[in-house]
């Protein structure tokens, strides 16, 4: 029988409350730590929700630093060359909360942000974005809320960071896949091209 929580109190009465330390840590601005480690993260998770709750998390990924900082309560993240769906700044249009967490490799512990974000296509710091020329067409720019450290219990848990307990040939590769679930038109031979050593080289456009 499957047995559902319904409300906080069940929630809390399951768990129990939170340690007074995990709530103290709770900041809402950028301590140097914080800027510290947002130049060091070369990756960042975007979690966002659109009106009608619907939500999406995108991966961010560029050279340590991306994450830009305008002041003590402001980030900037770049947009890059993707698939065009921008699922995820469609839902910031019309709900501008997200949620940010960024990952140093390596590292079991993370950085997580709260804040409400809003699109800009172009501001002076666009000129501090640039990478292998591709100077972004867009940028979040997030409004912090609420940022704190997260434990490394989930990474320690999975051995995300072990190599011995890495596993990239448990599926088939990207292209396989590509040709096998998405049904794209172009054959195994086409693909495996098109994700080879090209790939790479035209991620900033």
């Amino acid at each position: 029988m499957t047995v559902e929580i319904t409300s906080h109190e069940e929630l809390r009465e399951l768990l129990g409350a939170p340690m007074p330390k995990a709530l103290a840590k709770e900041r809402q601005a950028l301590h140097e730590r914080d800027r510290q480690w947002l130049a060091a993260s070369p990756f960042c998770l975007v979690a966002t929700a659109g009106a009608d709750g619907a939500c999406d998390v995108s991966p961010k990924g560029d050279p340590p630093g991306f994450a830009l900082v305008l002041d003590d309560t402001t980030i900037a993240i770049p947009e890059r060359p993707g698939n065009r769906r921008a699922d995820g700044y469609h839902n910031i249009v019309d709900n501008p909360h997200v949620g940010l967490i960024f990952l140093i490799p390596g590292r079991t512990d993370t950085l997580r942000i709260n804040g409400r974000a809003r699109l800009v296509r172009d501001a002076p710091f666009f000129d501090d974005m640039v990478v292998r020329g591709h100077r972004p067409v867009l940028a979040i720019v997030v409004e912090i809320e609420q940022i704190f450290f997260h434990c490394g219990k989930a990474f320690l848990r999975s051995e995300l960071w072990r190599p011995e307990s890495w596993q990239p040939d448990a599926l088939p590769s990207r292209p396989r896949l590509a040709k096998e679930v998405e049904a794209y038109p172009e054959s195994l031979a086409d693909l495996e091209v098109y994700y080879g050593e090209a790939y790479e080289r035209k991620i900033y456009g």
